[in-house]
Order: C-alpha cells, then sequence, then structure tokens
C-alpha cells in the first residue's frame, strides 16, 4: 500500500513475507504483459516494457517468468489477454480514504470483489470524485535513510526536478512530478545512491490520523484489498503515529 504515513514503512517491513512476495510478483507480471501488448517485445522500442522489466528484475522476479510475460504480454504465446485500469474509490475508518487501483481483464469481477472486500472489513464504496480529489498523482522515490543525510539527498536530486524530500521513520521520499521521476531515478544512480522502490502514486493532500483501534481496522481493510488479484495499489490518506505502531506491534 502507499499513502506517505508511517503505516508505509511498517508495510514496507512485512515485505519480506512469502504470500506478500508472490503477490508482488504476480502484480509486476501483469505489467509487463500490459507493456508488451501496448508496444511490442522489442525493449529497446519499448521504454515502457523496458521500465516494467527493470522493476522485476529489481524486485528478484525469475528471468524465465519475465520471458514468459513479455511474449505472452506481445502475443507471441497464442492471443495475449487486455486489461484495463479501473480506479474505486472508498471510505476507510475515521473517515480515511482510499483510492484502489485495478488492472483487471474482467470488470465485473474486479467490481464485485473490490466491493466485498471493502464492506466486509469496515470500509464502504464511495462516488466517483468523492475521493480522488484528495490525490495528486507524483513520482515517489523511496529509499533508506542510512548515513545518508537530507542535504546528500536533495544535492543529487535537486536538478533533476525533485520538488520534496520527506523523512519518516528511518526511511527518505523524494517527490516529484511524474514526468520528472527518471531523471530523479536518474540523478540517484549517478550520485551512487541505492534506492528501493521508483513509482508514480497518488499523493494525499491531507492526511488523518488514526487511533489504535481505527488503525487496526484500516490494516485488516487493506490487506483484505490487497489480496485481490485485479487489485494493483491502494492509496491512502491514514496516518499511523508512532505511539499506534508502538502498540499495534503490542499485538503480535
Amino acid at each position: 500500500m502507499s499513502g506517505h504515513s508511517k503505516w508505509a514503512t511498517t508495510k514496507h517491513k512485512k515485505a519480506a513475507i512469502d504470500a506478500k512476495r508472490a503477490k508482488s510478483f504476480a502484480k509486476l507480471i501483469k505489467n509487463i504483459e500490459v507493456a508488451a501488448r501496448a508496444g511490442g517485445a522489442d525493449m529497446a522500442g519499448n521504454p515502457g516494457l523496458e521500465l516494467a522489466v527493470q522493476k522485476a528484475k529489481k524486485t528478484s522476479v525469475p528471468i524465465d517468468n519475465i520471458n514468459r510475460a513479455v511474449k505472452r504480454g506481445a502475443g507471441l504465446l497464442g492471443d495475449a489477454v487486455e486489461y484495463q485500469t479501473i480506479m474505486y474509490e472508498a471510505r476507510g475508518p475515521q473517515g480515511s480514504a482510499l483510492l484502489i487501483e485495478c488492472l483487471t481483464d474482467n470488470k465485473n469481477r474486479a467490481a464485485s470483489e473490490v466491493r466485498l472486500g471493502v464492506t466486509r472489513n469496515g470500509g464502504s464504496m464511495a462516488d466517483p470524485g468523492s475521493v480522488s480529489y484528495l490525490f495528486t498523482r507524483k513520482g515517489v522515490v523511496t529509499l533508506p535513510a542510512n548515513e545518508l543525510t537530507e542535504d546528500d539527498l536533495l544535492l543529487a536530486v535537486l536538478d533533476a526536478g525533485a520538488e520534496e524530500v520527506k523523512e519518516t521513520a528511518g526511511r527518505f521520499e523524494v517527490i516529484s512530478e511524474p514526468q520528472d521521476l527518471r531523471a530523479v531515478v536518474a540523478g540517484l544512480e549517478e550520485a551512487g545512491i541505492d534506492y528501493d522502490t521508483d513509482e508514480a502514486e497518488f499523493v494525499p493532500s491531507m492526511q488523518v490520523e488514526l487511533d489504535a483501534d481505527g488503525a487496526r481496522k484500516f490494516i485488516r481493510l487493506v490487506d483484505a484489498l490487497e489480496d485481490l488479484d485485479d487489485v494493483q495499489n491502494v492509496y491512502s490518506n491514514a496516518d499511523l503515529s508512532d505511539e499506534v505502531l508502538a502498540e499495534l506491534d503490542g499485538d503480535d
């Protein structure tokens, strides 16, 4: 899930769980298929495919899986599946907002499963536009703080179009316009700075702080949505304080 709160850091720590890893692989493979279908199997002439393959390799998706996805998407293994992107809007605990991004070959199935996932886990579906206005699409690069200072990071990315650098719970986020994302990544690579993820995401303009009870419900809701095959990303404006996260850690 993305949402630029401390929950994002907690979720990052959970990413090593095998089930989540397999789900991540499936999403990356689907992105490769979509890119190959749109622009063909030749990465030299299809920058979208090249980027999708790079992301998959960075997440250690096996090369055989990547190659099959390229061929399948380009129709070289028979009929290619046609996916469409659909955004759903929902409300979570204590007035939190969620944008649910799906990539699906069956719109009716996606709509039904998302609605069920939301309503069964304490949320409610929202009318189109009633949530999306709270978010703006931005380029987001995440990386561990480690020995890096904010000044080091700014020096590497400011001229590349970065708008803001945030530090949360030992991690940095570099925010830019989506069209400047590749330049920001190139700036980091040129400076020899390793990063974890680089995505065009929906960033909230304001956040809603949840108490411990709301946070438990929120996490259950997001986990249920992320487990759905058609869901690619869940964005939220929910914010979980250090105190709330510490209380949740005590639940384990």
